[in-house]
């Protein structure tokens, strides 16, 4: 493995800001907590640019990372736009379920390329995972299974290092940075209208605000979605998933930045997240719906996984009962069309994928990127906006544009929990004769396959995911 870089390393003293209840009695509550007061102040219909030409509208359903990271990139090349969110208070898309972010060195260069200033923001308030030991471990014995280098490809190509930033600090840089003005909370689209000018969008309160397209990116369970192609049953992944967050610094915390700890049917997440944090992941294969009795995860989770390794056990009875949350894992059949007309979704909206490699949010930042470098493209080919086939195009380019990439990762992130279902990493044996050699903890021959194709295959795999994005990102990033 390259040599370790410790560039920008975690910060263990640094916070977590939390976002203030709506009815906290602060004089310096945070300005995005509004509610809409009415459509007098929709969009302007007769708004132009430097050049004469109408300004593009750009209506975006859901205020989570990808529609907040598209209203920046918007705000930024001169178009109008507003962002309908139902609930930031809840930071919507994290819940209490979800725990920090994974950045990947693509996302945070198309961040970059947004806005270099929010991009400092977020990088100083994150933690820099992928300049440690990154990888794979058996569950049982902790043995390292494969590493990742995820460092030199970003250095090499001058990008930043992949880091972790808490998902609440992070939707709080973005609100900031895109304005209170554009973000209309308690805002929820409930439905929209076509005709060959424009595209409506209509609130759960009635009111009806119009634009020249309307992006969906309202999560997987997208309403936008359903008005679109149907209503659609997610699919049960077969995992569901307990996440806890202690504050506890493991000894090899400055040596290793995240791990997966592989087992039959179960696996276990274990990241360095800053603040003198640790978040972790646990994995069980199970039907869907299950629930736990009142303060009966962690005692569940020490018996699912009393026989592995410290480094998991450890973590678990670190973890007090109330920072244990549970979820079950779905994602969606890949669909090769995410819009029609002058709709288009982004995000989980469009493609919702297992989080096996943590790449949800990242894949949503960088469909921010393309759908605006398309939506540039015809600003600036003077055609009119109002022109239903001119707009219905563009959308369609950058869904055609963003589909091998998207589907690939949502193919590995299904492949990565099948893989669990056939994990066994030393020989059993039938009671009998040689039921002795069971104790003998023999490697299974195909432990040895799967070692190899991941050491030959995850180098370019991981390559391709850090910098392989397409946008051309040419001037070089320090990390």
């Amino acid at each position: 493995m390259a040599s370790l870089l410790y560039l920008n390393p975690c910060n263990q003293n640094q916070t977590c800001n939390k976002i203030p209840h709506p009815g906290a009695k602060k004089a310096s509550m945070r300005s995005y907590f509004v509610r809409c007061e009415g459509g007098n102040d929709d969009l302007k219909s007769d708004e132009k640019n430097s050049e004469g030409r109408k300004r593009l509208k750009i209506l975006i359903a859901g205020g989570g990372i990808g529609g907040l990271v598209l209203a920046l990139a918007a705000k930024h090349r001169g178009f109008e736009v507003k962002v309908f969110e139902k609930d930031l208070s809840a930071v919507r898309g994290e819940g209490r379920h979800r725990g920090p972010i994974q950045l990947l060195s693509s996302a945070l260069a198309v961040l970059q390329e947004i806005d270099e200033n929010v991009a400092e923001q977020i990088m100083k308030a994150g933690c820099v995972t992928g300049n440690r030991i990154n990888g794979l471990a058996d569950g049982v014995s902790g043995e390292w299974f494969t590493k990742f280098d995820l460092s030199t490809p970003a250095v090499r190509r001058g990008l930043p290092i992949t880091q972790v930033i808490c998902r609440m600090e992070l939707q709080d840089i973005l609100i900031n940075a895109v304005g209170s003005e554009i973000v209309r909370n308690k805002s929820k689209v409930v439905d929209f209208m076509e005709d060959p000018n424009k595209v409506t969008a209509i609130l759960q309160d009635g009111q009806q605000y119009d634009g020249d397209i309307l992006v969906g990116a309202d999560g997987i369970w997208s309403i936008v979605r359903s008005k679109l192609f149907g209503e659609q049953e997610a699919n049960y992944s077969s995992y569901t998933c307990y996440s806890g967050l202690t504050n506890f610094v493991p000894p090899y915390i400055d040596i290793v930045g995240y791990r997966v700890f592989l087992g039959l049917n179960q696996y276990f997440v274990a990241s360095d997240v800053g603040n003198g944090k640790m978040q972790w992941y646990a994995f069980h294969k199970e039907p869907q719906r299950n629930t736990d009795p009142p303060k009966g995860k962690k005692k569940r989770l020490l018996e699912l996984f009393r026989n592995w390794c410290n480094e998991v056990i450890t973590l678990i009875r670190e973890t007090p009962e109330h920072m244990i949350l549970r979820r079950d894992i779905y994602d969606r059949d890949m669909i090769y069309s995410w819009g029609n007309g002058r709709v288009t979704l982004l995000g989980d909206a469009a493609h919702p994928m297992q989080p096996n490699f943590g790449q949800g949010g990242c894949m949503a930042i960088e469909d921010c990127y393309q759908l605006i470098l398309e939506l540039d493209k015809l600003a600036k080919s003077g055609s009119d906006v109002q022109q239903s086939y001119e707009t219905a195009s563009t959308l369609r380019s950058y869904e055609k544009k963003r589909m091998f990439r998207i589907s690939t990762v949502h193919a590995a992130s299904r492949m990565a929990s099948k893989m669990i279902d056939t994990y066994q990493p030393y020989m059993e044996f039938s009671p009998g004769p040689l039921s002795h050699l069971s104790t003998l903890r023999i490697k299974h021959p195909s432990i040895h396959v799967a070692r190899a194709l991941l050491q030959f295959c995850l180098p370019h795999f991981l390559t391709w995911m850090i910098a392989g994005h397409g946008f051309h990102i040419k001037r070089k990033r320090s990390a």
